[in-house]
């Protein structure tokens, strides 16, 4: 195959993984390129939008990670870029203008260490051959060494390393080759050890992903994880990607679940991402995030209108008068729009929710739980 025939094949088999900085609404859908390769839309920091070239370096897997299409035993087309041609076919599209930054993974190519090295080698190639100053994701591979994670750091923007699951008893289900300790916790800690403010890469960015119903996890146990991601490791994202039935082996709970309704698999993975918005960007705790008797969240309501919906004596809350943290408790009302509410207030008194631009379904929403006296 020539490069572009690889590419087509690789990029494709990349949308599996999600952790790099991939939206979820109409703006941010994957599309392709003209060559058939997936390109990414993602928000940028200052605004508007831009697009990652996303591609596997090889989709020739050693492991057996039994939720996965491409482990070992499945029957695919398989194929591998080398550094030098997935660098310069970068570099093609980049001096056009066409992408703004590489997300970069791979199937694990027999040895951990033997596909950082040739995943690094992309980077390094980009960075000092290419002088590429740009956004450059790059994935770590489960059981790397310390020195190839630390390589990695010292080329990208940003790492990620799936953490698949929450805990070694749900990983044992999905891998038998792969320690969880081992292989996936003490590489994680490692990176957000070396990240961490004041330290030689804390201005990289680290990000995860869980893959969602593969196992028989419970989102409690999703959740704890997440905070600990936050808290303890300084994580900037955390990403969780609903398992998709038909890819994966016939033995994993995922494929013996039984969904009268599939779409419910992607519902739970859409309240696992608004849970975590609440940890993100709202200041919930923990206890915050309220379960079912089974440990999961609500499939039917959000979880910020079900903690609203157990705390009624909460409010309603003065517009005028209530903080910034009171404020994002109120459903209907997110981070931009309550620092709309601050700065309008500080000039002048609030007496519609429309002043600050709210209109619509969210109107009547907020309306509910809130006053103006």
């Amino acid at each position: 195959m020539d490069t572009i025939e690889k590419l087509k094949i690789l990029s494709q088999d990349s949308q599996y993984d999600l952790a790099c900085a991939c939206g979820t609404n109409k703006l941010d859908h994957r599309k392709r390129g003209r060559e058939g390769k997936w390109l990414y839309p993602v928000s940028l920091p200052q605004g508007g939008y831009s697009v990652l070239l996303k591609t596997l370096l090889s989709n020739a897997c050693a492991n057996d990670c039994k939720y996965c299409p491409l482990r070992s035993e499945t029957d695919v087309r398989r194929c591998t870029l080398q550094p030098e041609e997935t660098a310069r076919v970068f570099m093609e599209y980049a001096r056009r203008k066409e992408v703004f930054g590489l997300f970069l993974s791979s199937a694990v190519i027999g040895h951990p260490d033997y596909t950082m090295d040739r995943i690094n080698a992309v980077a390094r190639l980009l960075r000092r051959k290419h002088a590429f100053r740009g956004y450059i994701h790059l994935k770590i591979i489960p059981g790397a060494s310390d020195a190839a994670i630390e390589d990695s750091l010292s080329l990208a923007s940003a790492v990620s390393l799936n953490i698949e699951t929450p805990g070694k008893k749900h990983f044992d289900v999905l891998s038998k080759k792969k320690d969880y300790e081992s292989d996936i916790i003490r590489p994680i800690k490692l990176m957000g050890k070396l990240t961490e403010g004041g330290g030689r890469f804390s201005n990289v960015k680290c990000t995860t992903q869980f893959i969602v119903g593969a196992s028989d996890e419970s989102d409690s146990e999703i959740i704890k994880y997440t905070f600990g991601l936050y808290d303890r490791l300084r994580f900037k994202r955390v990403y969780f990607s609903a398992y998709q039935k038909g890819l994966g082996h016939p033995d994993i709970p995922g494929e013996k679940r039984l969904l009268p309704d599939p779409a419910k698999s992607f519902i739970r993975e859409h309240r696992l991402y608004q849970a975590d918005f609440l940890i993100r960007r709202y200041g919930f705790s923990r206890g915050d995030i309220i379960l079912d008797k089974g440990g999961n969240l609500r499939l039917d309501k959000d979880p910020k209108q079900v903690w609203a919906d157990s705390h009624p004596e909460f409010y309603p809350l003065s517009v005028n008068a209530s903080d910034k943290e009171a404020l994002l408790r109120v459903p209907g009302l997110g981070p931009d729009t309550v620092e709309k509410i601050l700065k309008v207030r500080r000039e002048r008194r609030i007496i519609r929710l429309e002043d600050v631009g709210i209109k619509g379904k969210r109107l009547g929403q907020v309306k509910a739980y809130v006053v103006f006296e």
